[in-house]
């Protein structure tokens, strides 16, 4: 009887594998319209609050994942079996030790170099099934549209820092560089009030709960408090004639910023209280809750706080590493919170009259720019390392969302009643994220003059 030679057993083995191979992935499509019926039947017996076509499109991308890994387990049989049929020849050839040992050697390198094909395979096929399900959910998340509503114009360099008092009557105040801060009307645009008490740039504002007293922090190494009086103006209607369409206000709107712009606005230029005491700029200033008490933060290292009546130091609180970028206070509660380049972030509790204690938060890897408290239980920290984290103050071991961005994050907001997180970039971007990390807007190109 003729005896099969080693290279035609192995030609018809390999032929066999083939064989089954197809077999296999005909029976998998075969089954695949089974599948996905069986699926559909499912959907409608469970439970869920997804609607049934993001529930349905889950499923196939899922199926996706399933037939891709199925496959590559039959290409993973398949090698293992070329494995064996090697091992075999070797073996029945009788090589010697030596022989041996290169051939382990030649098959370790081809199994090997199968091995990372397969797992490039796996991570690509991961990766593109991923993304699927990402852009899907991202498809369905609703998006606010925003757009240009008012400006206001006055400032001769950068603004650093805005805020909206908390009574009557309602008004914008702003910060800038320029050394001064001006009340604004938030409907008509127009400067009600400029102080110009610092003699370095005003880094924050920030509004008394009740009264109308403001709150300004400066690179002249103070925080001054200082009363205002404003009388909104009525909002006026503007009735043009059709032939104004075609002239040119850009000369005209300058002039007017001039002229009758906040240059004419009253002017406040002494402090009612000046609050000194730091070696360094004071980048942030906040009003304790009842408004007896504010803190401020200052490249020197320290957050002070002082009585508002007496403008004396009451505590002096250390223990930042690094200059402190930002300080905020919880609306309700006797806490405040202290950020730094030291990449932390302090969360400091004076709740208690005859001690108060301090917590050490260490979420990010480069400096926290500001960490703020919302109108419930969580505190908000944004950072140079490009995420920002939202903290639960019963628990705050870990965040409990974390937004990843393409940017460094500046002094965030939060609005008080939509709970919605304002994200204001160093690559002139803004954008709005709701609290679990669902981002809900971007402002147009055209208003990101920041």
């Amino acid at each position: 009887m003729p005896v099969e030679s080693g290279s035609s057993a192995a030609a018809r083995q390999q032929k066999q594998k083939r064989k089954s191979h197809s077999l296999s992935i005909r029976r998998t499509n075969s089954t695949e319209q089974d599948r996905s019926g069986l699926q559909r039947d499912m959907l409608e017996g469970q439970d869920s609050k997804l609607p049934l076509s993001l529930r349905s499109n889950l499923l196939d991308l899922f199926s996706q994942i399933e037939r891709e890994f199925e496959n590559l387990y039959i290409e993973n049989l398949e090698l293992r079996r070329e494995i064996e049929t090697l091992n075999d020849r070797l073996a029945a050839e009788g090589q010697t030790f030596e022989g041996a040992d290169l051939a382990k050697g030649a098959l370790k390198t081809k199994a090997s170099h199968s091995t990372s094909q397969l797992s490039q395979k796996l991570k690509t096929t991961y990766k593109a099934s991923t993304s699927k399900i990402v852009s899907s959910f991202k498809a369905t998340t609703s998006r606010a549209v925003c757009q240009l509503v008012r400006e206001y114009v006055g400032h001769r360099d950068g603004i650093w820092d805005l805020s909206v008092t908390r009574t009557q009557p309602v008004v914008l105040g702003t910060a800038s560089a320029d050394h001064t801060a001006m009340l604004w009307s938030i409907e008509t645009g127009k400067c009600l009030l400029k102080y110009l008490g610092h003699q370095g740039s005003v880094n924050s504002i920030k509004f008394h709960p009740t009264e109308q007293m403001a709150l300004t922090a400066s690179g002249d190494q103070t925080a001054h408090i200082w009363r205002y009086m404003v009388q909104l103006p009525t909002p006026q209607t503007c009735f043009c004639t059709p032939c104004e369409d075609d002239v040119d206000f850009s000369d005209k709107d300058e002039a007017d910023g001039e002229i009758d712009g906040p240059n004419d606005c009253p002017s406040i230029r002494v402090a009612t209280t000046t609050l000194r005491s730091h070696q360094g700029v004071v980048i942030a200033a906040d009003w304790l809750v009842g408004g007896k008490q504010v803190v401020t933060a200052s490249w020197d290292r320290a957050a002070n706080l002082y009585d508002v009546e007496t403008s004396e130091l009451v505590h002096s609180l250390t223990g930042h590493d690094q200059e402190l970028t930002h300080c905020c206070t919880h609306p309700t509660q006797r806490l405040v919170v202290t950020s730094s380049r030291d990449t932390t972030f302090r969360l400091w509790d004076f709740r208690d009259p005859s001690i108060h204690s301090v917590n050490v938060f260490q979420g990010h890897t480069d400096t926290v720019t500001s960490a703020v408290f919302t109108v419930g239980d969580n505190v908000v920290s944004g950072s140079d390392d490009r995420t920002v984290k939202v903290w639960d103050l019963k628990n705050m071991r870990s965040p409990i969302a974390t937004i990843r961005t393409d940017s460094a994050v500046n002094r965030i907001s939060v609005s008080v009643n939509q709970k919605i997180i304002a994200l204001p970039h160093d690559n002139r971007q803004v954008r709005l994220f709701d609290m679990s990390g669902v981002r809900l807007a971007r402002l147009p190109r055209s208003n990101r003059q920041l």
